[in-house]
């Protein structure tokens, strides 16, 4: 009997081999765009799998009226709340302390660290390689490695390096070398190349308001996360309370100060904040959910067609069942065809996987692995739940013809056919609809960031990073000073300037500002603390006022210009905001005063709303030695030329042994939004697979719809009737589908874009054009695709299809 129904089902194929091409691609494709986005998800949720215990391991995360939620959290809410709350076993924090260079003997390593506690290797157990843990980092002079950094330095003598001194060259410390640990071959935000002791901590033991660490708490197994929640954000309030009276600002008790744990299992996804090199969940879930609904414009296909061949296997039909077969052996039958089309489907897309996983890779930045056998067993059941879902309905379909109307040959003109093949072609181009619609909506928002005025002038110049000196004296001013006269007589160099804020990486150092005037007003701003020609070099407009004159002493020791931001913030308009005097959390005791106002500069991205910025004079107090980098703006007549001569001076007399990076400072502020450049183009993508497999099946379908009534146009034309006539009346049909396709789609495609907007605090109003546009285009298209066949089917032979009329 198999044999006999495998025969059947190649004859069938072979006949049908159009719409079995098409049902084959369609699926491969489908599949496979399915299973790249799901890999890509379970490589998102693998993160910390490594890690024993990890269910009561919780990453602490901070929220509140000024900063929103926070990834980091204060030195004495992470150990307080671990002695006074019974529920924390443990607790740790870490700070990502950037590239430094170590170095002993001869050899020296240029590599990312972390600065922590003792605590970190009990809460995040690396393999240890050499040494101990036990206080591997319990003062500022010792430090562990990784294998790999350990290698470097010691060679094949890693082992021996316990006990040896290294030299950390950024900071002129030396630090013995305590452990010796292998990193986490698994997926991991934690992957340090050395560890060690926070210099910081001492000063920071007291210091409830200043979030600069990681936090973690290790918990006992069944604690009541949401009731210890609740303890730690009362703490937090106050300490919220008694910030306030000291320093006499009010605090908005609609949004008080909150604490929230995450597992740390799921951190890289679900984490409140921005967490630890956050994974991208939403755009996932979104690509994942438009990739099953590419899986179903496959089923759909696959059961149009299947229906639309009915006619020619209704004898079939009819006379297996005369002959005694059962409907049940005629939908296992059915069934085992559709599942043999899904297989071979199912093998190409997996092929077409091997040979995309490397471009898919690399646009992601990962580097994921078809080797999870799990990946797999779950595909193979999918295929399984595929194949039965989409072959169920055209199997029951056919199953259930009565053998005394398909042996008379009227199985044509059923009515029930027809509405389904109706209701499921409906279907297919409402999710093409939907699909083109978003893809217009998402180009248009993203090239609405690309043009958007971002405030500032970034053409030309590159931006440098220099390293920091020693602990005592972080980025040391002379150091910024010293740098600049020198870079300024090299050829080609036309400005040079500096700031505490780098334009595209965001802003830092935030206070409180409160008005001299009225005390109970206070905006939370960033520092910004400038060189003198920093708003001249990136040609800031000025809405009011003036810039600050470094040739008067009051402006650069108490006079600010400010962003409008920052003065609508505070109630005013940019003229009214000028001469208006305030305190500041940075310096309470000095009035500082606004003298001019300038139009906001984007220092975050376009999808972050602007911060208010106070700019002042960055060599009137501590901020001074946070000047990190130098902004050059070079002369276009020799570009090239300027920028190897830039990197010859760095690299022989600036920072000698260091790796020599810059970059132009536009694109790093494009890189921004670089998550939703990648977004256009996945859904470009996406638009092009749907619309494809869309259009196959539907150029599929209307050639066997079209061929059922071949008789029909034979006796039009007979009748005198013209090939315009015949094409129009041919594809109406399936024009007012597709009109009430895209009429069903605006809703959907309106509230899924809606919601996708809201990430932005920049963003366009809802456009109308993308939904005519989007019906126009299905249009034309399923026009073209039908009318085409339609054509064709106006020149045939009279006499093959009258001669038995």
């Amino acid at each position: 009997m198999l044999k006999n129904w495998l025969k059947i089902a190649f004859i069938n194929y072979k006949k049908n081999w159009l719409s079995t091409i098409i049902n084959i691609l369609g699926l491969s494709v489908g599949l496979c765009v399915f299973l790249l986005i799901y890999i890509h998800w379970q490589d998102e949720k693998s993160y910390e799998d490594w890690i024993p215990n990890k269910e009561n391991i919780y990453f602490v995360e901070n929220g509140n009226a000024s900063f929103g939620i926070m990834a980091s959290s204060s030195y004495p809410e992470i150990f307080v709340s671990k002695e006074k709350f019974s529920e924390i076993e443990d607790a740790t924090i870490l700070n990502d302390w950037g590239k430094q260079k170590l170095s002993f003997g001869g050899n020296s390593a240029y590599v990312s660290g972390t600065a922590s506690v003792d605590s970190f290797f009990r809460m995040l157990p690396f393999e240890k390689v050499a040494g101990n843990f036990q206080n591997a980092i319990s003062d500022n002079g010792k430090i562990a490695l990784s294998l790999e950094t350990a290698r470097s330095l010691f060679g094949d003598d890693y082992r021996n390096a316990i006990g040896k001194t290294l030299k950390n060259d950024s900071n002129e410390k030396n630090y013995v070398v305590t452990a010796v640990y292998k990193l986490p071959e698994s997926n991991s935000v934690f992957k340090p190349d050395f560890i060690y002791r926070n210099p910081y901590l001492e000063q920071s033991k007291d210091q409830w308001s200043s979030y600069s660490y990681n936090g973690f708490f290790r918990v006992k197994p069944g604690t009541d996360i949401k009731a210890l929640e609740h303890k730690l954000s009362k703490q937090m309030q106050e300490q919220e309370e008694i910030s306030a009276k000291k320093w006499g600002y009010t605090i908005d008790k609609k949004n008080p100060a909150m604490v929230y744990l995450t597992p740390i299992s799921k951190m890289k996804l679900d984490a409140k904040s921005d967490g630890i090199n956050k994974g991208d969940k939403k755009s996932i879930m979104i690509l994942l959910g438009l990739s099953v609904l590419i899986l179903a414009l496959s089923g759909i296909n696959l059961i149009n067609l299947k229906t639309a061949q009915a006619s020619q296997r209704a004898k079939e039909v009819g006379v297996r069942k005369v002959a005694g077969s059962s409907k049940a052996t005629l939908v296992l039958q059915f069934l085992l065809e559709t599942f043999m089309i899904c297989l071979a489907g199912y093998i190409i897309a997996f092929a077409m996987i091997e040979l995309l996983l490397p471009v898919y890779n690399k646009f992601l930045g990962k580097t994921i692995a078809l080797d999870n056998a799990g990946i797999f067993l779950y595909t193979g059941l999918l295929l399984i739940l595929f194949s039965l879902i989409s072959g169920l309905i055209p199997a029951l379909y056919l199953s259930n013809f009565r053998p005394i109307n398909t042996l008379k040959g009227n199985f044509a003109r059923s009515k029930s056919g027809v509405f389904l093949r109706n209701f499921i072609l409906t279907l297919q181009l409402v999710i093409s609809s939907f699909f083109i619609i978003c893809s217009l909506i998402i180009h248009s928002q993203v090239s609405y960031m690309m043009n958007k005025d971002l405030g500032f002038r970034g053409d030309q110049a590159i931006q440098i990073y220099f390293k920091k000196a020693n602990w005592e004296n972080s980025f040391n001013v002379n150091k910024y000073r010293r740098l600049k006269a020198e870079m300024a007589r090299i050829p080609g160099v036309k400005d040079i300037t500096g700031s505490v804020n780098s334009i595209g990486n965001g802003t830092a150092n935030a206070s409180i500002v409160k008005l001299s005037t009225d005390t109970t007003k206070t905006v939370q701003t960033m520092l910004g603390g400038i060189d003198e020609n920093f708003l001249k070099f990136y040609k800031v407009k000025f809405i009011s006022g003036r810039d600050l004159d470094w040739k008067k002493a009051s402006d650069t020791i108490n006079g600010t210009v400010v962003n409008e931001t920052f003065a609508g913030k505070l109630g005013y308009n940019p003229k009214t905001a000028l001469g208006k005097e305030f305190f500041t959390g940075w310096d309470g005791k000095k009035k500082y005063k606004i003298l001019g106002v300038v139009k906001d500069i984007n220092y975050s991205g376009v999808n972050q709303p602007v911060e208010p910025i106070v700019y002042f004079n960055y060599d009137r107090n501590w901020v001074k030695n946070n000047m990190s980098n130098l902004q050059i703006k070079m002369s276009g007549n020799d570009i090239n030329g300027t920028l190897e001569r830039i990197k010859e001076f760095w690299t022989t007399k600036a920072e000698p042994g260091y790796p020599y990076d810059f970059e132009f400072v536009d694109q790093q502020f494009a890189k921004t939004f670089d998550k939703f450049q990648k977004q256009q183009t996945l859904f470009t993508t996406l638009n092009i697979v749907v619309l494809v497999i869309a259009l196959l099946g539907l150029f599929a379908l209307s050639s066997l719809l079209i061929e059922q009534k071949l008789k029909d146009v034979a006796i039009k034309k007979t009748l005198g009737a013209d090939e315009r006539t015949i094409v129009w009346d041919l594809t109406k049909r399936f024009l007012l589908i597709c009109f009430i396709a895209v009429l069903i789609s605006i809703p959907f495609g309106y509230y899924a874009m809606n919601e996708w907007l809201k990430d932005f605090s920049y963003r366009i109003d809802m456009p109308v054009w993308p939904y005519v546009l989007s019906m126009f285009l299905l249009l034309i298209l399923t026009f073209a695709v039908v009318s085409l066949k339609a054509y064709r089917a106006t020149k045939i032979s009279l006499v093959k299809y009258l001669k038995y009329e």
